[in-house]
């Protein structure tokens, strides 16, 4: 008990450092005493509470070296936000689109400035409660971005947000993304995950669409966190009456993984389409639960995961589609496939129906194993030389997630990063 009044006073303190309101201090504290009573999240045959996912220090305000990151481009159009470790490097945001009642901003001048919009949505899609990791998650949140857009403002560029990890510092990184997509509206959102520096730190990600009636959400992301990083990551969109959100991930971090998708269909005529590539090399873990539950009549609910294991790793996929009573004429389809490129990789696909109504569409495929032999032959038999061969045969099995990334750059950039690790984790 001695130990929680010291933490609870320690959050205290930071938190009025940091120039908090008094709600967010209060459900940091509740947060910290949940944390007491809680347990280390769940995954289907996946083994992770070894790993050192939350870290062992207070709540610390720091700064980083912006000079330590590439320079951020000066176009005035390119919708953009930077942040390094702690530290907002960079924001832009055009006088138009602010003076349409958009607000892109971190996320604790969100808490401070825009406190309506923020108690109203914040942390209520992913509950503290969950688990360990979410309280934690907000006990020590240190980073983070909001992202408001107004009822039938349509932004017609995508937002891209560049979430660099401080690794040159023992810092672990909790960041939480806000996206509140009021009715009517549309955004396209680009996250870039990467660490600099080399200390071994926890990363602890979370993301909370919240995708009002009529609205269009298209969310990307690029994870390429460092081999140092134990990353877990939940994010989850609440989709209402005729809304729409769309996941495209690709998930590249070098460092063991572990987490969360999830599309919460909860008004009529909702949809979900959520996307995932991982490749996973060396002795790496990833394990990953892909959730789209149908609450809403007419809703659908789709899921598309397609992995590449090579040398020691393990992937293991688990899709889970649920249809709750009363969701009639939903419709729930998931695709899980894995490719394993080496005796020594593990991985595994395991789709999950949990259907409790009748009048619905319910369906699911899953695969697990080498490349297809009679499309290696093919190239092969034209001149190409094998591990070329294999790489293009597995840039086509990822091209259904690859092709649906709407930025040509971070399309162009995912590939690249592809290719390292397909050409660094190929056996000799």
């Amino acid at each position: 008990m001695t130990e929680l009044k010291a933490a609870r006073a320690q959050l205290a303190a930071a938190s009025a450092e940091n120039n908090e309101p008094q709600g967010l201090l209060d459900r940091r504290l509740s947060a910290r005493d949940l944390m007491e009573k809680l347990q280390l999240p769940r995954m289907q045959r996946f083994k992770f509470h070894d790993w050192p996912l939350i870290a062992d220090q207070p709540l610390n305000w720091v700064q980083s070296d912006p000079a330590l990151i590439p320079a951020t481009s000066k176009d005035d159009e390119v919708i953009k936000v930077t942040q390094f470790g702690q530290t907002t490097v960079h924001v832009n945001l055009p006088q138009k689109l602010q003076d349409q009642g958009v607000i892109l901003t971190d996320i604790f001048t969100a808490a401070r400035e825009h406190q309506e919009l923020f108690e109203k949505f914040f942390m209520t899609a992913i509950k503290p409660d969950e688990n360990l990791l979410t309280a934690y998650h907000l006990a020590y949140l240190n980073a983070g971005l909001f992202l408001y857009i107004p009822k039938n403002v349509e932004i017609e560029k995508p937002i891209e947000a560049e979430i660099i990890q401080d690794s040159t510092q023992d810092e672990p990184l909790v960041s939480h993304i806000l996206v509140i997509a009021d009715r009517g509206s549309k955004v396209k959102f680009i996250q870039h995950l990467a660490t600099v520096g080399e200390k071994a730190n926890p990363a602890n990600m979370m993301i909370e669409l919240m995708a009002q009636e009529n609205s269009e959400i298209d969310f990307s992301s690029l994870d390429e966190f460092g081999p140092h990083t134990h990353t877990y990551f939940k994010r989850r969109a609440d989709i209402g009456r005729d809304a729409h959100v769309e996941w495209a991930v690709g998930l590249m971090n070098d460092g063991n993984t572990v987490g969360d998708m999830d599309s919460e269909l909860l008004g009529e005529g909702g949809y979900a389409n959520s996307k995932m590539i991982a490749t996973t090399t060396h002795d790496q873990e990833v394990g990953v639960n892909n959730r789209v539950t149908n609450r809403g009549k007419h809703t659908t609910g789709l899921i598309n995961q397609r992995g590449v294991i090579l040398e020691d790793s393990e992937l293991i996929f688990n899709g889970i589609g649920q249809i709750i009573h009363g969701a009639h004429g939903a419709k729930a389809d998931q695709q899980n496939r894995v490719l394993i490129m080496s005796d020594k990789a593990r991985g595994d696909a395991n789709p999950i129906l949990l259907i409790d109504e009748n009048d619905v569409e319910a369906g699911h495929a899953a695969s697990v194993g080498p490349v297809d032999p009679h499309q290696m032959y093919y190239l092969m038999s034209r001149g190409i030389p094998r591990k070329q061969a294999e790489r293009m045969v597995i840039r086509g099995f990822l091209g259904a997630v690859l092709s649906a990334i709407p930025s040509k750059d971070v399309r162009n950039k995912l590939i690249a990063i592809l290719e390292r690790k397909l050409t660094d984790g190929q056996q000799d």
